[in-house]
This record gives C-alpha cells, structure tokens and sequence, in this order.
C-alpha cells in the first residue's frame, strides 16, 4: 500500500471525510518457514559461521505470495452502434455498456432488450449494463425529474417505471444497470489547452457563474437531498435485490463546496457523502457506478488519496464499474487529460483494482477534443489502446 502523506488528513476539505477510512491491508504471514527462520536468526545472533548466507538462501527460497487474479476487463459506454460494435471487437473490448436508452416503456420491454442483448451479442461482445433514463443532465433537461423533485403522484409511477425497467434487465440478462441522482448536471467553465493543442473539458470554480442562482427544484439542503435519495433507494434496491441486477450510481460531478451551488449542496459530491450512500440501503446490488475522475475531483491531492479511496470501496465491494478517467489538478480546480498524462498514477490504480477483486469494467469516459475528430473516435481509440496495454502489463506481472 503507498500511504497518503503525512498531512493528508489535514488537506482533506470539510466537503470530504474528515479521515478517510482505510480498509484492511494486507499482512504477510509469520509463520511461513517458522521454524527454519528461527533456527537461522538464533545461529546469526550466536555468531554462528554461515548464519548470514543461510538468511540469505531462505530469503531466496520463501516463495513469492501469489498476487490476486486479474478479474476485470476493458469496457465501452456510450453507444452500441453497429459500426461502433465492429471497431470495439478489433479493439478486443469484449464488454459494454450500451447507449441511453429512451425513457419511454416500450424501449425497455422484454422483447426490446433482447433485442438489444442480441444485436451486441452478435459482435462477439457481451451486454454488462445499460443505463437507466436518470442521466447527469441539469434536473430541468433530466428524463424523469419528478423523482428528485418528489412531485406526487408523477414521482410515483416513475419509480415503478424504473423497477420495471430492472424487472425486465434482469429477465433478459443483462446484469446492471446504472444512473445519475442529480440535480445541477455536470458543470465546467471554459475549455483549456492541453498538449499538442487538444481542448481539455476544465472546471474553475473561481471563475464559475451560478446562472442562475437557483435551479427549478429550488433550495436543497442535505437533509432535502438524502430524504430524496433514501426514498428512491428504498423502493429500488429490494426490486434490483429480486431480480438480481447491480444497480451502480455515478458520483456529483464536479465536488462543490460545502455551502453548495445554485442553492444545491451536493451530497454526492464527496467521499463521505459517497460512503453514507451505500450504507443507507445495504445490498450487495447496490453500489458505484466509480467513475475515478469524478472522485479525483474531490480529493485535494488525488495522486497521493485516489488508491486509499478505491480500496474503501472496493474491499466492500461497491465498485460495480470503473470510468477509467485522468485529470490534473483536484478540488475545485482541474483539467481533465488524457489517461498518460494526469496527475494521478493509471497503472497504480489498476493494481490497487487487482488487489481489491474488483470485476467489472475498465472503460474511457471523458476525452479531450483533438483536431479532426469531432466525434471523438480518435481520443477513445487511444484511451482503448492505452487500458489494453496496461491489461497486458498487468497480466504480465503475476
């Protein structure tokens, strides 16, 4: 384990947890040639001719821990388009998360899933997650706002709407699904250069304008916004329970302070509000959409934080999918990057995944714009190239 510094606690904003809890580390195991070692260690403090290079040989002959497997794999989000799948499986990505899927009941219909599992299928990829029509759009763009607005009897229907759209993955087997709780939408300012000229998606809050100052939902305090999200968890969880489908939740994106935006404070924007998240409804299907840029947003020196941050959740297995995503800088100032060129150490925290026993999988997320790739296909080639060669690494190392 690489330990935060010595004042990384102290450096924790008061939107973060105060101490980070630290999962269990592991402990090499004592007795291992025990009575060999004793005999060595009792010849060398005797002075014993040999004892040293005897120390030595059993050093060299105490065989090597085994390291944990290597249970995940890259992954795709976004889109499930033919041409898309084609390039994916010469990709060697074999696992996705399809496109957004309309709101409206008939796209999640038995019949309509299988035939969604059954068109990715036939590109040799397997279908791990869609997401449910509870994107990070801004709550007065979002598909279903009613839920967060608690707006009855419309809040209502639309929750059984998304146990039946679990209900129905869950027939068709399609293990996960995934979703945003949010009500200010993904904020940024203005775009940054970063190298060879490619634009960069920034955040400066110093230079963010709350325009408007409130959004439609009006204030939310935490107490409002945790009312809301326990309402909504208590109702799903125990469908997604039943019909034995993950159900994993993006973070706030980006952290704000304390005192909130546009009258929201955004609970889900901290490692702590992160942790109080899944232990409200305790599950084993209930968990993180971790997307690792996002949380990097909320830490003040995430190079040093991020590993301690993956093992909290991973060692409790509430990483369900990772956005394998890069930035530089952290609270409440960042660029987002490439995946090479970040602050944080990529193929570090792809250990740490390995250590965890995490399983599912590793996939770009946001990419900067590069000339002459307006969709972007360019930036997420090289994102899928760079995880390909840093699972090859990695297989390598057992």
């Amino acid at each position: 384990m690489i330990p935060p510094p010595a004042d990384s606690a102290a450096s924790l904003t008061p939107h973060e947890n105060s101490v980070l809890k630290k999962a269990p580390t592991h402990t090499p195991d004592p007795a291992e040639n025990n009575s060999r070692r004793d005999f060595i260690l009792r010849a060398a403090a005797l002075g014993l001719t040999g004892a040293t290079g005897l120390a030595a040989e059993t050093v060299a002959m105490t065989p090597a821990r085994p390291k944990p497997p290597i249970l995940f794999h890259a992954g795709h989000q976004h889109d499930h388009s033919a041409d898309t799948l084609k390039a994916l499986a010469a990709f060697g990505v074999k696992h996705i998360c399809s496109g957004q899927l309309e709101a409206k009941m008939d796209a999640w219909s038995i019949d309509a899933l299988t035939r969604l599992r059954r068109h990715v299928e036939s590109f040799g990829i397997k279908l791990d997650t869609v997401p449910l029509p509870l994107s990070s759009r801004e709550i007065s763009k979002v598909e279903l706002p009613e839920i967060l607005l608690a707006k009855d009897p419309e809040r209502e229907r639309a929750i059984e709407n998304i146990c039946t759209m679990i209900r129905h993955a869950g027939a068709v087997g399609i293990p996960m699904v995934k979703y945003n709780l949010t009500f200010i939408g993904v904020v940024r300012t203005d775009r940054t250069i970063g190298r060879g000229g490619a634009s960069r998606s920034s955040f400066d809050y110093a230079a963010a304008k709350q325009d408007p100052p409130i959004t439609a939902a009006g204030p939310i305090s935490e107490a409002i916004y945790w009312d809301r999200i326990e309402y909504f968890l208590k109702r799903v969880v125990p469908v997604a329970e039943e019909a034995r489908v993950k159900i994993a939740l993006h973070p706030q994106d980006p952290a704000m302070p304390a005192t909130g935006w546009r009258s929201v404070h955004t609970v889900l924007g901290s490692v702590a509000g992160l942790q109080r998240f899944v232990e409200t409804v305790p599950s084993a299907y209930h968990g993180l959409n971790f997307c690792q840029g996002s949380v990097a947003e909320m830490l003040t020196h995430p190079r040093e934080q991020i590993d301690d941050v993956i093992r909290y959740f991973g060692q409790r297995g509430k990483i369900f999918n990772v956005h394998f995503r890069n930035i530089r800088g952290g609270y409440l100032n960042f660029q987002e990057t490439f995946p090479d060129e970040g602050d944080m150490d990529m193929p570090r925290a792809l250990r740490t995944y390995r250590e965890v026993g995490y399983t599912g999988m590793i996939m770009p997320d946001h990419v900067p714009q590069i000339a002459g790739d307006p969709q972007g296909h360019k930036a997420f080639a090289f994102c899928f190239g760079y995880i390909q060669s840093l699972l090859q690494q990695l297989h390598a190392e057992t």
